[in-house]
């Protein structure tokens, strides 16, 4: 079971926690939002996972790397590590970003999770976050290898469900949040009429590849029924 990691700064463990939208609800007091720990637990993922991949898959073409680094550490992966250490839970919102489900949200569980890992590279070092990250993200590779979700996840999910007798799978917007100009979507993929995987992203292509993920991700296509 994965747990957040124990932190001898404690007060860098709650800046990682903490939403921007909750600054408005502390306007007078001194308080960080997780954006800058999120930046650096971005790259120090990407290093971390690149360097794993350079000596997990010798003489493997750079672009070939770069689609399974992405299969590990995308949004829908993350978000689901988010939920294995109950980080929404544990997070910093305004009311209003609560109310409109921020803490089941698969973008801001994601961020998150990367602003943990850089808050984590501040307090303990590079090797403390390296053993975490196997245990929470890289343990994942031989999933993504052997149900090839580094290949764009639609065509792949196509693939998989046709494989299985089922027609090719619909998707569904569910939701649509933010002004115009900063627009984000929740989509639905169905299959054989049955909601099999939901995604978030900021275009409606982007949450429809993170639902056709999160389904190749959790679904035994063998037992699902036919209706």
């Amino acid at each position: 079971m994965l747990e957040v990691p124990k932190f001898k700064n404690e007060q860098l463990l709650k800046t990682a926690l903490t939403h921007r939208s909750a600054l408005n609800e502390h306007r007078f007091e001194k308080v960080e939002s997780n954006e800058r720990l999120e930046y650096l637990g971005d790259a120090v993922l990407e290093l971390i996972t690149t360097e794993f991949l350079y000596h997990r898959l010798p003489g493997t073409p750079e672009g070939k790397l770069t689609a399974i680094r992405s299969a590990l550490v995308k949004t829908t992966t993350l978000s689901k590590v988010g939920r294995e250490l109950n980080l929404g839970q544990m997070l910093y919102l305004s009311k209003g970003e609560e109310i409109s489900g921020g803490r089941e949200n698969d973008t801001l569980l994601a961020d998150t999770v990367e602003a943990v890992l850089g808050a984590l590279f501040l307090d303990q070092g590079l090797d403390i976050v390296q053993k975490f990250v196997q245990e929470a993200i890289l343990v994942r590779f031989d999933e993504v290898m052997k149900k090839k979700l580094y290949r764009d996840p639609k065509s792949s999910l196509q693939e998989e469900v046709q494989a299985y007798g089922f027609e090719t799978p619909a998707y569904k917007v569910i939701a649509e949040s933010g002004p115009d100009h900063d627009k984000s979507f929740s989509v639905a993929v169905l299959v054989g009429g049955q909601k099999v995987g939901t995604g978030s992203g900021k275009s409606k292509q982007a949450a429809q590849q993170a639902a056709a993920l999160q389904a190749l991700h959790e679904v035994n296509f063998s037992t699902l029924r036919h209706k």
